[in-house]
């Protein structure tokens, strides 16, 4: 596969969704990531919806691009299995506790004593340097932990929720993408390799305080914690529907209130300057409301477009499969597997002028490419039949 990593080789230790959406990425800008499973393989394969057992949606999703091999780590075959893979490899990248690698004989110095060029990366819960270190984390512990379902509450929200995707595991995967680039970029200059934790709850905590540190920002506080504005918003009911709408500079909101016969409130001092509508944003918004409620969302897209007053439409996950922009774009495409049948695919949403990616080979099938892998490491058939047999890997037939 072309790319701008073309060329580098990961081996793939993750699981569920952060560390396989990390690597996914990197497969997309054209690394050879090769995913190694237990016998069990990614829970993720277990997810339904599925057209064959243990090729789950989210794992087909998760997984392009890569080549797959099944190793019992446990099994001292299985350990020196891998540690031939890394003699080679540029990049393990596991998410895992570091507990759990170390009982496998795979901690950072073991690995780098067989290669020290290696870049070691870590994806889990929470920083090694703290008292959380040895916690479990999911995605749903870490949103509830740097404060995103008590956020939805803070302005008469109902219940707390957790957001309706894997935020924290996403939102910590392209953290893990950037480690790994950076890495590598520091190891063409250095000649040295390292290790790079990248912990769950640190990279939500960024995530959020970014946004919510407010008067928090100065000690002692000058206020309290939150972003008003994002605390309010939403989308707004129309007389038919629901519609996404940001009034937000001076020129936006005087355009705006000319064209809705609202001259009144051009004097309103609450509206002009942007200070002032940050100190009033829940009275603003409340007004922006009923307006909303007055016209059909065909009418305000018409209105709000030709003022260049930011609108979108609320989708469906249906309304985005079949969006116009996206078909233009080139955003999906159809993919045969080998035993999937035909599947819409999304591309990566970056575009190159030079090293541009191409397109990925499906998620692979449990142990598809054991062999072949193993191979490459310098594994006659025999052995690898021999390894197949003790159970230390899987070879489809």
């Amino acid at each position: 596969m072309p790319g701008p990593l073309s060329g580098v080789k990961i081996l793939d230790l993750t699981t569920v969704v952060m560390g396989p959406f990390a690597t996914q990425i990197l497969a997309e800008l054209g690394a050879d990531v090769i995913k190694v499973e237990t016998h069990d393989g990614d829970n993720m394969r277990h997810v339904g919806p599925m057209v064959n057992p243990g090729m789950g949606h989210l794992y087909l999703n998760l997984n392009r691009g890569k080549r797959g091999i099944v190793l019992d780590l446990k099994q001292p075959a299985g350990r020196e299995a891998l540690l031939r893979l890394i003699r080679a490899a540029d990049v393990l990248i596991y998410n895992v506790r570091p507990q759990a690698m170390a009982r496998l004989g795979l901690g950072y110095d073991d690995v780098r004593a067989a290669n020290p060029r290696i870049i070691y990366v870590g994806a889990y819960g929470y920083s090694q340097r703290g008292p959380y270190a040895a916690k479990a984390a999911y995605d749903d512990l870490i949103q509830g932990a740097t404060g995103l379902p008590w956020l939805a509450t803070r302005n008469g929200g109902e219940a707390p929720r957790y957001a309706p995707v894997n935020l924290a595991d996403r939102v910590t995967g392209l953290h893990a993408v950037y480690a790994v680039t950076t890495a590598l970029f520091f190891r063409e200059r250095s000649g040295q390799g390292q290790s790079v934790e990248v912990p769950m709850f640190e990279s939500m905590s960024h995530f959020v305080l970014g946004d919510h540190l407010a008067g928090l920002s100065w000690e002692p506080p000058i206020g309290s914690s939150g972003y008003a504005r994002l605390e309010h918003r939403r989308p707004y009911r129309t007389r038919d529907g629901w519609l996404c709408v940001l009034v937000y500079n001076d020129k936006q909101w005087k355009s705006f209130l000319q064209a809705v016969d609202r001259n009144d409130l051009l004097a309103d001092p609450r509206f002009f300057p942007h200070a002032s509508r940050a100190a009033h944003i829940d009275e603003i918004y409340a007004i922006l409301a009923e307006l909303m409620s007055a016209r059909t969302s065909a009418q305000w897209t018409a209105l709000l477009e030709r003022i260049d007053i930011p609108v979108a439409p609320m989708n469906t996950v249906e309304d985005l499969v079949q969006d116009p922009h996206l078909a233009a774009s080139g955003f999906f495409s159809f993919e045969q597997h080998g035993s999937e049948g035909t599947l819409r695919v999304p591309r990566t949403p970056t575009d190159w002028s030079s090293a541009a990616p191409g397109r990925l080979r499906p998620a692979p099938r449990l142990g598809e490419h054991s062999a072949e892998v193993l191979r490459e490491a310098g594994y006659s058939d025999a052995e690898i039949t021999d390894l197949a047999r003790q159970g230390v890997t899987l070879v489809p037939d």
